[in-house]
């Protein structure tokens, strides 16, 4: 991924979970990007999702001295940006058209080249179809291929089974070929 949560050792790990502050803020400078990118991928608003990232970085910051290393720091604190991203969702169901609006401004911003404006607007398809699947199946996607975690990695971040994320993934592809099939 380039970031520079790649070259974060078990050295560091180790001190962030004792409580080293510039080890906490090497792993939140390394992580803080990997969460946004999946916040706004599940929640569609750059608002809420800078929201839930100050939300995971503190439980982040919270819970780190329960981290076993049994998995991928990454991986571990994905599981807590989805709580959050959960949460979130619970408090304050998606509904609006802020998603339309967002979609609105980007197409704007592409100016008059077609390549960019087609890119756009398949873009714009696949997230307005990704918006319509089952959170589940959202969040087991977005993992899976936006955050490019093994299926082992999603499992342990949706806190499920591999071969549950496995039917998930399948259900959400299926489903999202026929939406596609039928937006043509």
């Amino acid at each position: 991924m380039g970031s520079t949560l790649d070259r974060v050792d078990a050295a560091t790990i180790d001190a962030a979970r004792r409580g080293d502050r510039r080890a906490l803020a090497r792993l939140l400078n390394g992580l803080q990007d990997v969460w946004y990118r999946f916040c706004l991928g599940m929640l569609h608003d750059p608002d809420r999702a800078a929201d839930a990232v100050q939300e995971t970085g503190l439980r982040f910051l919270k819970q780190i001295a329960r981290f076993r290393g049994e998995s991928q720091i990454q991986t571990w604190s994905l599981g807590i940006a989805l709580n959050v991203v959960r949460e979130i969702k619970r408090r304050r169901r998606l509904g609006d058209d802020s998603d339309l609006d967002q979609l609105a401004v980007e197409r704007s911003s592409t100016g008059s080249n077609p390549s960019a404006i087609e890119q756009h607007e398949l873009s714009d398809a696949l997230r307005i179809t990704l918006s319509t699947l089952p959170d589940r199946q959202r969040e087991a996607l977005t993992l899976r291929f936006f955050e490019d975690l093994s299926v082992e990695q999603t499992a342990e971040a949706m806190g499920c089974a591999t071969g549950t994320v496995k039917a998930t993934v399948h259900q959400a592809l299926r489903a999202l070929r026929e939406k596609m099939k039928q937006m043509k």
